[in-house]
């Protein structure tokens, strides 16, 4: 493979991760399938690009090529991308479970919701209604420092004393 080939590879192959992560599958797969076209496939590296093709497969919902590209790849000659295929392969071929519909929260579509409308536009509220609802809160008295307690309550003493007591006890009786 001519070094020319191995850069667009290497190009278009993190092109397509990059899309991946972000969320844009359809990207990702284009990407890929470049990717995958500029690299012999039987090689580790063509084989890894294949696993990245076979999980935007699945993201992008065309789960039947994602199974087939599988099954091919559990026959490559690399054995980490055989093991990875194998894996992947099991894992699309699982049985789906039902969610009962308890499990699941309802999210109302927020499209269908007009923006024009004033109720709808942040901020658009009246003032003076939610202000008359409030009650003013009433400021805390200030604080005569003449009635706080300074005296010492000789509390630091007594645990000291009941803390060495503890101790010696301990000591004396050997524990």
């Amino acid at each position: 493979m001519s070094s020319e080939n191995k850069e667009k590879f290497a190009i278009e192959y993190q092109a397509g991760k990059a899309a991946f992560e972000r969320g844009e599958y359809r990207v990702a797969l284009q990407c890929l399938l470049a990717a995958t076209a500029l690299i012999n496939r039987n090689s580790p590296m063509g084989g890894e690009a294949q696993i990245w093709l076979v999980t935007a497969y699945e993201a992008a919902g065309q789960k039947a090529e994602a199974v087939a590209l599988c099954e091919q790849l559990s026959k490559h000659p690399d054995l980490n991308t055989r093991k990875q295929g194998k894996r992947l392969l099991y894992i699309l071929q699982a049985p789906q479970l039902t969610r009962p519909a308890e499990w699941m929260i309802k999210i109302p579509d927020l499209g269908k919701i007009a923006d024009t409308e004033p109720k709808n536009i942040r901020g658009s509220g009246n003032l003076n209604s939610t202000k008359s609802n409030r009650r003013p809160r009433p400021e805390p008295e200030p604080i005569d420092p003449s009635l706080i307690n300074t005296k010492d309550n000789q509390f630091i003493w007594v645990s000291l004393i009941a803390l060495g007591l503890t101790v010696g006890g301990l000591i004396w009786f050997g524990v």
